[in-house]
């Protein structure tokens, strides 16, 4: 954490239980960010908090403290049975909802607090398992938990402390109906603390807050702009044709160890890593259909250095924290400028350096303006240099799987319906007479 983004005030100066002193210790933690230098006085002393601030300035730490705090300071009813979560944290996508976990392990580590992870796409039985042996601290998404809540594996009458975060996100994928129904089976807010922190805390989201929360305490860290202040952004101008001779120039000049690129559809994705796996590139693909147990794996492997680029679709671009990515490529522009300020936020976090490029191509130029608008600055842009175009080498070839026994559109030789060299595979053929007799 750079000292841009540090204020003066340190953890040392809360009365915090040692437990959670000894965790901030071993993360590192001495001075808090501004958001946390605004919210934890408010929390501790058991104030409702809706707070905005961008992308990667510590709000995650802001409420795991307040959250362990509260619960430490107190002891459990004595009616709580072993279903009833003391906590939740509710995050819009699987990704956001691993991290906050991930830091709540290094935080809450000497806390003795027993921790719950759900989320979809996985796992099902073994995240319901979990569950039911007893969590202090829910943390998941929205459908996963509602499934569990509904069949009975906890209930929520219990919860001392509620967590909402990137708020605006969850109005953004439809989340708010799921919301508003666990809200509503939660002690009222009065009788619980409630956190609510976002990127933006636009009407809808403060409607949410003033429904759901006790006259929660408003905290706006502005910025003089809607991006972070150290990453550099610059605009190419390039045809179609030159895109991709264009990022593999780009990679090589500016010799990237780890950088995401972001297109618009899955079928650029598929594209553009098979050019860069033909020009020995090694790469990650991330979408919306990638299953869970592979998503998880390949952003480990992206963390460890295992390949220098993730290619992603929209699904990667909030709630993921990838320490160290040095550049974003908007190999596409996005259609809005929300999804540009949370694609580039992928880099400069915590305060560090950071570039991100795009790409104004013809099918995406007219989506600039809109973006500029939203972020209340003027691009600046550079000409496609010839000196800086690559020429690719042939994409390399999709592997395809083998057919397997029992595949429904081929015999189990794999030869299509309907031909012959199947196992199973029967043709029909007209005797003398008109009858219709079988052959194998």
């Amino acid at each position: 954490m750079t000292q841009e983004l540090l204020s003066e005030t340190t953890y040392s100066q809360f009365d915090l239980p040692p437990g959670i002193s000894r965790g901030l210790e071993d993360a590192g933690f001495t001075h808090c960010t501004l958001i946390q230098a605004q919210a934890l006085p408010l929390a501790l002393s058991g104030l409702d908090v809706a707070g905005q601030a961008q992308t990667g300035t510590g709000k995650t730490a802001a409420f795991l403290v307040a959250l362990f705090a509260h619960l430490l300071k107190k002891q459990a009813p004595a009616t709580r049975r072993l279903n009833q979560p003391r906590a939740i944290v509710l995050a819009p996508t699987r990704e956001l909802a691993i991290q906050i976990h991930k830091d709540a392990v290094l935080l809450g580590g000497h806390t003795g607090l027993r921790l719950g992870l759900v989320y979809g796409g996985t796992d099902y039985q073994k995240q319901r398992a979990h569950m039911e042996e007893g969590v202090d601290i829910l943390i998941g998404t929205p459908g996963r938990i509602i499934d569990y809540f509904k069949q009975h594996v906890f209930d929520l009458r219990a919860i001392e402390v509620m967590v909402l975060d990137e708020a605006d996100r969850m109005f953004d994928l439809g989340f708010i109906k799921d919301i508003r129904f666990l809200l509503r089976r939660m002690p009222a807010p009065e009788k619980r603390l409630s956190m609510l922190f976002s990127a933006t805390l636009s009407h809808r989201v403060m409607e949410l807050a003033y429904e759901h929360m006790n006259n929660p305490e408003l905290i706006k860290i502005e910025s003089d702009s809607k991006t972070a202040d150290r990453v550099r952004q610059l605009v190419y101008y390039p045809s179609n044709e030159e895109k991709v001779p264009l990022l593999l120039g780009l990679l090589q000049d500016h010799k990237t160890e780890r950088s995401i690129a972001f297109v618009n559809t899955k079928r650029t994705a598929e594209r553009l890593d098979a050019y860069l796996r033909g020009n020995d590139i090694k790469t990650g693909l991330l979408s919306g259909d990638v299953p869970q147990n592979k998503r998880q794996r390949l952003l480990t492997d992206f963390e460890n250095g295992e390949f220098p680029i993730l290619i992603a679709t929209d699904v990667a671009a909030r709630g993921l924290h990838i320490p160290d990515v040095s550049h974003v490529f908007n190999y596409d522009l996005p259609q809005s400028g929300e999804d540009y300020v949370h694609r580039i936020g992928r880099t400069a976090r915590a305060g560090a350096e950071g570039d991100a490029i795009s790409f104004a191509c013809e099918d995406s130029a007219f989506y600039l303006p809109e973006i500029e608008e939203y972020i209340g600055l003027k691009l600046e842009t550079a000409a496609v240099d010839p000196d800086l175009l690559v020429t690719p080498k042939p994409p390399a070839k999709r592997h395809r799987r083998e057919p397997l026994p029992g595949d429904k559109r081929r015999g189990n030789s794999g030869a299509p319906r309907g031909r012959s060299g199947g196992a199973g595979n029967k043709r029909r053929r007209r005797k003398p007479g008109g009858e219709i007799k079988k052959t194998a």
